[in-house]
């Protein structure tokens, strides 16, 4: 007698050609995002929106808006954790739509980062230290080095 195991069931399952089959895995969140129109380099228009789900290689989002299908998009998302607990942080992403189903756009990730916002004032003042600290662990820049050096 021969018993497939769960396993087995659900490796055959994945083998079928129906359902999901994206490589990235899709992450179900939302977060505040400001979105900008891009066509040959020209901004042709900005808007706001927020994620439905987001992966490492695209992400869905409902946009306050239609936007047309292969243009690129330029995304600043607003990110949920902050670095070191002081400085809050945004997701930046430029990619292309691939998918539009009136709001809901389908964006393929080109290119993305992570940069840091400006810290509010009423907080600068608790955590100077850490800012000191953390930029002396950077190595000097023209921008940070006395203007002797720098010359």
């Amino acid at each position: 007698m021969n018993h497939s195991t769960d396993w087995e069931m659900a490796n055959r399952e994945s083998d079928k050609i129906s359902g999901d089959r994206r490589r990235d895995r899709r992450y179900e969140i939302a977060l505040e995002v400001k979105w900008k129109l891009i066509r040959r380099r020209k901004l042709l228009d900005t808007g706001l929106g927020r994620t439905i789900d987001l992966s490492s290689g695209g992400l869905l989002l409902e946009a306050d808006r239609p936007l047309p299908v292969g243009l690129n998009l330029e995304l600043s998302i607003t990110w949920p954790v902050m670095l070191h607990n002081v400085a809050p942080l945004q997701l930046v992403v430029s990619g292309r739509i691939v998918r539009s189903r009136g709001k809901q756009v389908a964006v393929r990730m080109i290119q993305h980062e992570f940069r840091t916002m400006g810290i509010a004032g009423e907080h600068r003042t608790n955590v100077g230290g850490a800012t000191r600290t953390a930029m002396a662990m950077l190595p000097p820049s023209r921008e940070t080095m006395p203007l002797e050096k720098a010359q």
